[in-house]
């Protein structure tokens, strides 16, 4: 399983601004083929200038759970750290 991209990536307006939402597609490679599936996720940075990534929403996806979202998370993180999100 691999994260090749999250699609029609899409910021929300929020009126806090130490939190962004986001919705996108989330295209999954799998083993011999690819998934997508539609998730809402949120970047919040604490007071020590800290990124937590919150995952809402996912469609439901034939893998296991606690290592999607470990992968999905650890892509965010680079995405945010590389200037991939909207801004």
């Amino acid at each position: 399983m691999k994260i090749t991209a999250i699609k029609d990536l899409v910021r929300k307006d929020v009126p806090i601004y130490y939190r962004r939402l986001f919705s996108g597609t989330l295209v999954i490679e799998m083993v011999n083929s690819t998934v997508e599936s539609r998730i809402d996720f949120t970047v919040e940075t604490s007071p020590m200038g800290q990124n937590e990534i919150i995952i809402n929403s996912m469609e439901q996806v034939d893998y296991p759970l606690l290592p999607l979202n470990k992968e999905v998370k650890k892509f965010i993180s680079l995405l945010d750290e590389t200037g991939g999100l909207p801004g």
